[in-house]
Order: C-alpha cells, then structure tokens, then sequence
C-alpha cells in the first residue's frame, strides 16, 4: 500500500479548490506583458485596497517579527464597536474561508451530515468532505438557494446547513424575511451558517439586519469577508459573529495565531473607511449597469446578480475562454460548479469592463 493511500479515503476523494489564474501566469503563457493582462476571475476590488488599510499594513510590517496578537483585540473591538457585539462572539479568521471550516470542523464528524445548494460557494463540500461526514446538495431554484427544500433535506444525523447571501458563483439574493423564515423554521440545534462575503455589495433596499438575530437565534453564525469589497483578499482577514458559546467552540478548534500582523492592522483600518466602501459600491454599481448593457447588446443569457461579478452562458465555454485568455483577459469558468455553458465575470473599473466587453465581441463574432 503506497504512503498515499493510507489516507482516509474521504480525504483521497475531495476535488481540490481551483483558484482563478493569476495574472503572471497568463503572462508568462500567452507571451503577454503583466500590464495588458485584465483579471475579472476572482471577484477582487478593483480599486485595490482602503487607502488607509495600505497605510496601517505598511506601518505593521515594522512589526514583522513579532507574533500577532492571537486573540485580534484591536480588531474586535472595532467590530464591537461597530456592530453593538461582544468580543466573546467574535472569531477571526484566515479569511472567511478559514472560518468556514472551523465551523465544519467543529460540528461535524464521520457519522453527521451537512447542507448546502447546488451551484453554491465550492469550499462548502470541501469543507463538509474533509471531516468525512456526508454533504447533501439541495437542488437550486433558478440558480439560487430553495430554502423550503433545504428545509426538507435535514435530517436527525444533520449538523450544519451552509447559506449563502448572495450566493457566489451565481450572484443571487435572497430577502431577510425569507432567511429569518428559514431560521425561525429550523431545528434549533442545527447550526445556521450565513456566508456573507458579498453582503456589503447589495443595494440598500436589499440589506436586512442579520447581526440582530443573533440574539433570538443561538444557533445563528455569521460570516463575513475582508477579502471582497474591502480589497484585503491577498492578506486574508474575515470574522464570524455568533453566540459566545458557538464561538467558544470555533475558538478551540482555531488555529493559534490564524490572522497575521498585517492583516489584522490592515482590516482594522479598512472597516473604518466608510468613504472607501461608499465608493466601492458606486464603481460596482455603476460597473454592473455597463456589463448588463453590453451582454444584452451582445444576446447573451446573464444570471441577476447583487454581488460585483456576472454569471453569463455561452454556447462553447472551453473556446470562448480560450480567445479570451489570448487577447489578456482573465474570467471564470465554472465547469468544476456543474455549470459547463456559464462564464463568471467580475465586475472592474469601466476601462476594464470596456475591454471584457470587446474582447468577447470579437471572440463571439457578434455585431454589437
């Protein structure tokens, strides 16, 4: 038996994660310089990073040699601050990914089982897989979450049921009303874990007061990012709110010193800059107006989206990916989510969207 397969065997059949390629790497094989490249695959802010979060990073790298501070006290309580919790309910992570699997890890085992949507965020099965308990995937309606049949689907051995709002790769919204429904309805022993990485992207007739139920729902956790609107998703910082003994248990199965010095500085910073997040929101919303125009222009079936990214369907993605990557743009594929015809593209500043929107013009040989 070979040094490999003395893994467990759940181990052994988890698909790894397949990030969006870099820009260097499309450089280096299209012959291309780094700067005619355009990256729209992984749902970045593409006016980068809070001014103000770039300036407290640099001043933290003169800390570089010492540990971080493993408990993030500066950063929570500024997340105290703003969202009237106390720091017992409070977990930071390596990102919301990190976070995601704290709460697979501390809920679930071999003999459990846990929930989550067809077309949903990937690290949800892996997450679920790598402890070796049993994913169930609901099937999605119109490409979103079916919170009735998820409902449905739990059963005595669940565990954990994954939401995500909006839900990425396919961008779809569903109102507080229907997720505090969800929750009223469910077992309270079943944790609820709300991902919502792209929460500060909807419109505000969209936004619901999440954080508020956490006082009616102890089995309520929720997930946010520093890695979307906030532009850290190279320092990976993210947090979960939830009740002080849910995160008593996230807390044990963290890892020590799990969010760096630099990240925790930077995400400090950048949660204070509201002037930063008003204009992230506008470029995006502005940004998607441009990309709806010109798919319709083009004839093209899109997915709404209240996210900073598109989901749109063409005949042939393995080519039109292809001619895209030749003229330096970078979008997603989304054949590893079982949407083979669907291309995932993020919405940049209007230069970049203008050559997104060119590049498949000429590709799809469409008059426009």
């Amino acid at each position: 038996m070979s040094i490999a397969q003395r893994a467990p065997e759940y181990i052994r059949a988890i698909s790894p994660y397949i990030p969006g390629k870099p820009i260097s790497e499309l450089a280096r094989e299209m012959g291309l310089r780094e700067e005619e490249v355009v990256k729209l695959a992984s749902n970045e802010n593409p006016l980068g990073a809070s001014p103000k979060a770039l300036e407290a990073a640099q001043k933290a790298l003169k800390e570089a040699h010492r540990y971080p501070d493993g408990n993030g006290f500066a950063l929570k309580t500024a997340l105290t601050r703003k969202f009237g919790v106390a720091q017992d309910q409070i977990v930071l992570g390596n990102g919301s990914n990190d976070l995601l699997d704290l709460c697979a890890r501390a809920f679930l085992h071999a003999q459990t089982s846990a929930i989550y949507s067809q077309y949903a965020f990937a690290v949800y099965p892996l997450a679920v897989k790598s402890v070796g308990a049993q994913g169930i995937e609901v099937l999605a309606r119109n490409f979103g979450h079916d919170l009735p049949g998820m409902l449905t689907a739990i059963r005595s051995d669940t565990r954990l049921v994954f939401i995500a709002n909006p839900n990425n790769p396919t961008g779809n919204f569903l109102p507080g009303s229907e997720i505090e429904a969800f929750l009223d309805a469910a077992p309270s022993d079943v944790l609820i874990v709300l991902d919502e990485a792209y929460n500060e992207y909807l419109d505000p007739e969209q936004r619901y007061d999440a954080v508020a139920w956490l006082a009616k729902y102890p089995n309520l956790v929720i997930i946010r990012t520093f890695s979307k609107i906030y532009g850290l998703g190279g320092l990976r910082a993210g947090y979960a709110l939830a009740n002080p003994a849910v995160a008593d248990l996230l807390n044990r199965v963290r890892e020590p010193f799990n969010v760096n010095n630099v990240a925790l500085a930077a995400a400090e910073a950048a949660l204070g800059d509201a002037e930063f997040l008003s204009r992230s929101h506008a470029v995006n919303h502005a940004g998607k107006a441009q990309l709806i125009a010109g798919l319709n222009a083009l004839g093209l079936e899109f997915i709404p989206s209240s996210g900073n990214f598109l989901t749109f369907r063409v005949a042939d993605t393995a080519a039109v990916n292809r001619k895209l990557l030749e003229q330096g743009v970078i979008v997603r594929p989304l054949g590893n989510y079982q949407m083979p015809e669907w291309l995932r593209v993020t919405i940049g500043l209007p230069e970049e969207n203008e050559r997104f929107l060119a590049a498949l013009k000429q590709t799809l040989g469409r008059a426009a």
